[in-house]
């Protein structure tokens, strides 16, 4: 699947996008499952590190098709359109500022050779990858799909992980980062890891979900909220070993970049 494939039907069409994706867009149906494209396969190829979430939900997947419309109508190649759609999709919000500060707290920005990785979202985007671990749009009974039933589970699903993201992981090569954003995409990542498509150290994992949901959490990874203070929600036992491991994949990442 690809821009080249809808482009016409894109170009020409009048569907709003913000309230439902038109069916001429559906590329699989499995169950109560729903799959369908929208213009996320553009790739930085020059990325050192991936931001990936679980997939684009209505509104990200309509923002895309509405630019890359927009850039079609305008004349615009499909890689024109394509990296214009893929732009209109980055974190935004409490969610950006939460990731930013723990990126930053594990040292991330340094081995990036940045000041911070609030870079990554303005004078070095060109350093950062968005994407996510199902491509395209996944929607579950109509509304956005969240992560169950478990990704693995479901070979529509599944193919979308083997094909699109270990595609990604191939073309950005063996020392780009991968920052995965909740445990359910980690399960993907882990899945591609036990493949060989990357090596352990690659994989930042184990970081509170950035969503503000997470305010503890994030505030005990941070150093900011003592132990003694916890609500029985939050483990910190589990929060330490994930910054430790983080820590130590670092700074081997650190270590293999001086030899090269």
């Amino acid at each position: 699947m690809s821009l080249e494939r809808f482009s016409i039907l894109l170009s020409g069409s009048t569907h709003d996008f913000t309230k439902t994706l038109p069916t001429e867009l559906l590329l699989s149906t499995e169950g109560r499952l729903q799959t369908f494209y929208a213009p996320f396969d553009h790739i930085n190829t020059a990325a050192r590190v991936v931001l990936c979430g679980i997939t684009p939900g209505l509104q990200q997947a309509s923002r895309a098709l509405a630019e890359a419309r927009r850039q079609l109508r305008q004349g615009a190649s499909l890689e024109q359109a394509r990296q214009a759609a893929k732009k209109t999709a980055s974190f935004a919000g409490p969610m950006r500022s939460n990731l930013i500060n723990m990126l930053d707290h594990v040292g991330l920005h340094t081995l990036l050779g940045i000041d911070s990785c609030a870079r990554l979202f303005d004078s070095h985007r060109h350093l950062v990858h968005y994407t996510s671990a199902l491509r395209y749009p996944v929607f579950l009974d109509g509304q956005n799909y969240s992560g169950s039933p478990a990704m693995l589970s479901r070979a529509s699903l599944r193919s979308q992980i083997e094909t699109h993201l270990a595609e990604e992981i191939r073309v950005l090569g063996p020392m780009c980062i991968y920052v995965p954003l909740g445990p359910k995409v980690t399960e993907a990542f882990h899945h591609l890891q036990a493949q060989g498509l990357l090596k352990p150290e690659q994989l930042l994992d184990g970081l509170p979900h950035p969503s503000g949901a997470n305010a503890e959490r994030i505030s005990y990874f941070l150093g900011d909220k003592p132990r003694e203070k916890l609500s029985s929600k939050t483990n910190p036992m589990v929060l330490d070993a994930a910054k430790a491991r983080i820590l130590a994949k670092l700074a081997t990442l650190r270590s293999e970049a001086k030899v090269l």
